[in-house]
């Protein structure tokens, strides 16, 4: 077959059944992404003929005779195509792991429209990050980036470093790199929620052509552990093994096939034969607790730290401040519920992927798709008894993650493959098993009730909550105890009673999502806040005002004597309450609301640490390069975080140079220092400290170095005019000059996490439901954060912004729905609802004055924060709206009209 690809004549022999996309990246062609293989996502979009195309719906024989042009065939890094240099100038970008098929889209329709009929036309294109906002801006050639100035980076919305390289394709993710004798790894999952394996057989299987190896738990390290990954491994239950006897969920490892290709791997799994011995399993969480249900860990020991495993319960927590019984029994008022949220799937573009190999010096090393480099090197480590000075893990930029990457999911098995076979081995996950293997946020059932006096002071709170943790109790304890922390504490109340539980079930696991539990318990409470401002007769906002913490409050969940690292370190939320209140109260910005339809607004707060607690350590080291550049060394992962680019404008910050001239070096275990992980949104309060404290150090060892040549005597006259750093000087003497008299000079920063600050986020609604159908139109959306001082204005509104398109999505739309078998039937992006472009509204981003006396330069963290109090905000417009309130999430148009037919 003979195709053209960016004008490059190539003849190849595809295989039966092969489609374009694989084809392409066979060819070297990486630029052109997996994110679905079923047409859904558009990350694979290549022009063919000129004609925007999804590469995976394409049989590769039918590009023979046709020209293919991918997103690198359209411009290149130093002369980009018009439409890649608007996503640059417009940052309409995070994890760039879409941005390949959207350019090359845009660029094949020639787009330059409005934004409805941008959304209108791509709507064939998911972005998980951005809200879409900053890609209609690109769509529409508007610039949202400045350039750089020397020393006056930060606080800019400089252009990142990386962007023309994500806007060509030339940003190397994952699996994007070239790979020789590679091997790939295909997994049997179980066909039963809950079984024991009596016996496996592999003999045909290892006969099979290309296969190399059958790995079964025979093979496996009989080593108990946890996916979940954070600071101290005690801190998760130890509950999973590579590879186990017991099946405790639908689709968990039974064997592994390693061979010459993935087609010969997957062919071979039909040939493993198994006996399975079928075993009760228990779907419900609430029946799990109960006496005689069948028990998911029942064979675990103390040393497995799982709280009651003849319950079921992983972790639980039942404490009470005060008196919340007759503070109930006498307030003014009292409202409650019972809140329920539902499975959401992180949906990050990158599939959860791994290489591993082993180097010349016989070292293991996984190239990975993951949040925490550096725990994934330690459990890895502790799971096949090797030092950790023997294993090596590293990224490239990675494709997404809203906590589903920290977690260990593909590393272990791939490691295992490589210490069995020798060879190296790739494991990419198909988008199906993201949807029926990968953890999800939990399901929560919430019960709740408000106490308050005749002036809607809270008196009493008493939340009961029920976290399905799945099979598996990977972060099952801290999304439960995280989970009614922030949400109980941002209130004034002297009376609180807290009863939770983690329970196993033999359900896919859930796992950590961006605000880590946070989400399902505001929600709950803040529709609460919102029924008893109602009853009380005051505005949502008020009620907020005379009950939210304030300056010198101590934040309290269930514990009067609770002393802790947790304090109001900057304090923004009367800012947010006042900037949310006056936007919703001027309606000219609001989309007319559609006839016939009933109208209403809603709002809600919420409060998050800025760093997780119980230690994040982060390390870093600035050096003076040889030509004047400088290099930052830092452990962190980009995964659309924008880490990179923040650190970046703190060091240019310190050094009075400009972003461009600071080159990262990141995520990886032998290159930069400990970090333990771009989670809790810990990449610039805790790296990016490290970052800064590290390049201010640097300054004074390059000051001093030129003070000292300025010194020394010379046989060439000099004039001194300089005294300060500057792109290409200190105090006068250039930087290649005191590179060269002092080489190697180097600044480091550490930071341990410790004290940790807390943000503010309040979000407004004004929705408009038609009463015949149940279906939302948002009218008017607006969030007010308190981030401390700002350090990219446009990356912090795209966060914002892209957290409130996630939470919308949760609200609206995203079920991942179980039968009653365990089987996970919402496993593609068909049949679960990933906000489109069109789904989404433009969110008004609100920023409060304020400087934090913790974070570098007065900047708090704001990844995780935004998602928080939007589903809340949601439900309290829409009960505005209906005169009903919504206790259950998603509030589809189904439900909502099933609602008011009740």
């Amino acid at each position: 077959m003979r195709v053209e690809v960016n004008g490059v004549p190539l003849e190849v022999d595809p295989a039966p059944g092969q489609v374009l996309r694989t084809l392409l990246r066979e060819q070297g062609h990486v630029e052109v992404k997996k994110g679905c293989d079923s047409g859904d996502c558009g990350a694979c979009t290549v022009l063919l003929d000129g004609r925007p195309t999804h590469s995976c719906l394409v049989p590769a024989y039918r590009a023979d005779g046709r020209a293919v042009t991918t997103v690198s065939g359209l411009g290149t890094v130093e002369d980009p195509h018009p439409v890649q240099q608007a996503f640059v100038d417009a940052a309409a970008f995070q994890c760039g792991f879409c941005t390949a098929g959207l350019v090359t889209t845009v660029a094949g329709l020639s787009l330059e429209t409005d934004d409805d009929e941008t959304a209108r036309l791509l709507k064939g294109n998911l972005c998980r990050c951005t809200g879409y906002r900053s890609i209609c801006d690109a769509v529409a050639r508007r610039r949202n980036t400045v350039d750089a100035v020397a020393g006056q980076d930060a606080g800019r919305s400089v252009r990142s470093p990386a962007a023309r390289r994500l806007v060509t394709g030339r940003e190397p993710f994952t699996l994007d790199v070239p790979a020789t004798d590679l091997t790939h790894l295909a997994v049997l999952g179980s066909p039963h929620a809950h079984a024991r394996i009596v016996s496996i057989d592999a003999t045909a299987a290892l006969a099979a052509p290309g296969v190399l190896a059958v790995l079964t738990h025979e093979d496996s390290p009989d080593v108990l552990f946890s996916t979940a990954r954070h600071e101290s491994r005690l801190d998760d239950p130890d509950d999973t093994r590579v590879l186990d006897p017991v099946l405790r969920f639908r689709g968990q490892r039974v064997a592994v096939v390693v061979a010459e290709s993935l087609r010969e791997a997957a062919r071979a799994l039909s040939l493993v034969e198994v006996e399975y011995e079928v075993l009760p399993a228990v779907i419900d969480p609430v029946t799990a607790r109960e006496p005689g249900a069948p028990l998911v860990h029942g064979d675990k020991d103390p040393e497995a730290r799982i709280s009651e495993p003849s319950r079921n319960v992983v972790a639980q927590l039942h404490a009470e401040m005060g008196d919340v019984s007759g503070a109930l029994a006498a307030a003014a008022h009292r409202v409650g519920g019972t809140y329920r949220t539902s499975r959401v799937s992180h949906a990050a573009l990158e599939t959860h992927a791994t290489r591993g190999w082993l180097d010349d010096d016989g070292r293991l090393v996984l190239r990975t798709s993951t949040q925490v480099p550096y725990l994934v090197r330690d459990e890895i480590a502790h799971i096949f008894a090797l030092d950790p000075a023997r294993v090596r893990v590293l990224t490239g930029r990675v494709g997404g993650g809203f906590g589903g990457k920290q977690e260990l999911l593909t590393e272990d098995v791939v490691a295992l493959a490589v210490l069995r076979t020798g060879r190296p081995v790739q494991y990419e996950m198909t988008r199906a098993d993201e949807f029926t293997i990968v953890p999800s946020r939990h399901p929560v059932r919430v019960e709740v009730e408000l106490g308050a006096d005749a002036d809607g002071v809270l008196t009493a709170m008493r939340i009961d909550v029920l976290n399905n943790t799945g099979a598996y109790g990977n972060h099952g304890p801290g999304v439960m105890f995280h989970g009614v922390s922030e949400s109980m504490a941002v209130y004034r109340c002297a009376n609180k009673r807290v009863d939770a539980e983690s329970v196993y079930t033999h359900t896919l696991p859930s796992g950590a999502f961006r605000g880590y539990g946070l989400g399902q318990i505001i929600f709950a409470i803040e529709s609460a806040m919102d029924d008893l401002a109602r009853v009380v007769g005051i505005s949502a906002f008020d009620l907020r005002r005379r009950n939210v913490v304030v300056p010198g409050d101590r934040l309290l969940v269930v514990d009067p004597e609770e002393v802790g690292d947790l304090d109001m370190h900057s304090y923004g939320m009367d800012q947010c309450l006042d900037l949310v209140q006056a936007a919703l109260a001027d309606r000219s910005a609001d989309l007319p609301a559609p006839a016939g339809t009933l109208v209403g607004a809603g709002m809600a707060v919420a409060m998050i640490a800025t760093i997780a607690p119980r230690g994040h350590y982060g390390e870093a080291t600035v050096r003076l390069l040889d030509d004047g550049r400088y290099e930052v060394s830092v452990g962190t992962t980009e995964f659309g975080n924008g880490t990179t680019t923040v650190h970046g404008q703190l060091a240019a910050q310190a050094l009075g140079t400009t972003v461009d001239r600071v080159t990262l070096v990141h995520s990886d275990t032998d290159k930069a220092g400990y970090d333990t992980g771009a989670f809790g949104s810990a990449g610039v309060v805790v790296a990016g400290l490290a970052v800064h404290r590290a390049a201010v150090q640097l300054r004074a060892k390059i000051l001093a170095a030129a003070g000292a040549l300025r010194d020394h005597p010379s046989d060439e006259p000099r004039t001194w005019d300089a005294l300060d750093l500057t792109p290409d000087s200190a105090s006068g003497v250039p930087l290649t000059e005191v590179a060269r008299a002092a080489p190697g000079l180097t600044g480091q920063g550490t930071h341990d996490g410790t004290p940790r600050s807390v943000a503010f986020n309040v979000h407004g609604f004004r929705v408009a439901v038609d009463p015949a159908t149940g279906e939302v139109t948002i009218l008017r959306s607006v969030q007010a954060v308190d981030a401390g001082t700002v350090l990219h204005p446009e990356q912090l509104r795209g966060q914002v912004e892209g957290g409130t398109g996630q939470a919308i999505g949760t609200a609206l739309y995203e079920e991942m729905r179980l039968d009653d078998e365990g089987r996970v039937t919402t496993a593609s992006f068909r049949s679960y609802h990933v906000p489109q472009m069109i789904d989404l509204p433009r969110t008004e981003v609100l920023f409060a004055a304020t400087a934090d006396d913790l974070g570098p330069l007065g900047a708090k963290s704001m990844s995780e924060a935004p998602y928080n109090p939007v589903a809340p905000a949601l439900a309290n417009a829409i009960r505005d709206a209906l005169g009903v309130r919504p206790h259950e999430l998603p509030m589809t148009a189904d439900r909502l009209w099933r609602l008011l037919q009740d």
